[in-house]
């Protein structure tokens, strides 16, 4: 049994770990074990290594082995079985959708039990955000599928980002602004926001930056009302107020635009690091009008407003919506198991898979 787990200060350079078998694994009242199925792997598990010390990201899944103290787990979305229980309510065989260690088996104790969800209540994860805690029991839910595993797992925690941020923008008249550019306007974040603004008739023109070599497919998908490349950048209109998302990261983009656009530049929110070689602290002018954005925080927001049900039909619905806008662009990888993860990693870090295609790695 095995785990996957990176350097901290150098997350290109991973390993696989042995860990307990099922047999070697203790198993206490209220506990259940996990064996992980699959889960997906993208730019924005990239993001959770760069900011794992910032957000506390290394500390839900702790690294094992002789360098533990130097290594970290970049935690993963997937679905697991439930192949131990000491929990009553939850049965063996039990299926849940939710974080997850790169790894065999994860040991859970779950709290607050609904016939839909379960919480992980162990103690080094108590601190940390509940969404991400939370597990969905999706044996329970009526159109459950496991032919639909694939695009949820890749595309809903992304896809839920990116629903927090069109009511953030919302929520702030868009921050007076009459033009929303999104950089890295290819990553799947970048996508789902465009689609949320895109059948929001309130929302301002939506503008994409990227890379050259993603800008057709970027296009094809018909949710920018404009597409430039970094290159580009003094093909935007500057004398209209402006609001920025930032899904890269890079600071040379971010300064070369924020003095383009000059007073013109009311806000920019801060979101992922897909260009993380080029992220930094920056000068002055990168703090000035801007923050980070962390999706918990305005999803506590929302389910406090709205209620936990409401919240679960509109957020179903856009998921919905949007994974039906991207079905025929998106291009799914299998990975074999955790030595193909370590495979691939190194591509993941640099950036240089496709925009479209999303890798499943199945244990």
């Amino acid at each position: 049994m095995s785990q996957f787990q990176v350097n901290k200060t150098n997350f290109q350079k991973g390993k696989i770990v042995n860990t307990p078998s099922l047999d070697q694994l203790n198993l206490e009242d209220g506990e259940i074990i996990v064996k992980i199925d699959r889960f997906a792997y993208t730019s924005n598990n990239i993001t959770y290594a760069v900011v794992g010390d910032m957000l506390s990201y290394w500390k839900f899944f702790p690294a094992l082995g002789d360098d533990a103290i130097e290594e970290g787990v970049i935690p993963v979305w997937g679905f697991a079985d439930v192949v131990k229980s000491n929990v009553s309510e939850i049965p063996e065989g039990d299926r849940l959708f939710g974080y997850f260690p790169p790894a065999s088996f994860l040991k859970i104790i779950p709290k607050g039990i609904t016939d839909r969800r379960l919480i992980d209540g162990s103690e080094h994860r108590a601190q940390l955000p509940i969404f991400y805690n939370m597990y969905q029991r999706v044996n329970a839910e009526s159109e459950y599928s496991k032919a639909t595993d694939d695009a949820r797992m890749l595309l809903s925690p992304l896809h839920m980002t990116a629903f927090c941020l069109w009511d953030l923008l919302k929520e702030k008249n868009w921050y007076d602004a009459q033009q929303v550019i999104i950089l890295s306007a290819s990553s799947k974040t970048s996508i789902g926001l465009a689609y949320a603004l895109n059948i929001d008739s309130s929302a301002p023109k939506v503008i994409g930056m990227t890379s050259p070599r993603n800008i057709d497919s970027v296009m094809n998908l018909n949710l920018y009302d404009d597409i430039h490349s970094y290159e580009e950048i003094t093909e935007i209109v500057k004398d209209v107020p402006t609001v920025i998302v930032d899904m890269s990261g890079n600071k040379e983009v971010l300064t070369a635009l924020f003095n383009y656009l000059g007073d013109q530049r009311k806000y920019c929110i801060n979101v992922g690091i897909t260009h993380w070689k080029h992220a930094g602290p920056g000068d002055d002018i990168l703090k000035e009008r801007s923050e980070f954005f962390f999706a918990p925080t305005q999803l506590q927001k929302l389910l406090k407003e709205w209620g936990p049900k409401v919240f679960a039909e509109k957020s179903s619905t856009f998921f919905k919506g949007s994974a039906r806008k991207i079905s025929n662009w998106l291009s799914f990888e299998k990975i074999d198991g955790l030595e193909g993860l370590a495979e691939i990693h190194p591509q993941v870090c640099k950036g240089t898979l496709a925009a479209n295609k999303g890798l499943i790695v199945e244990m």
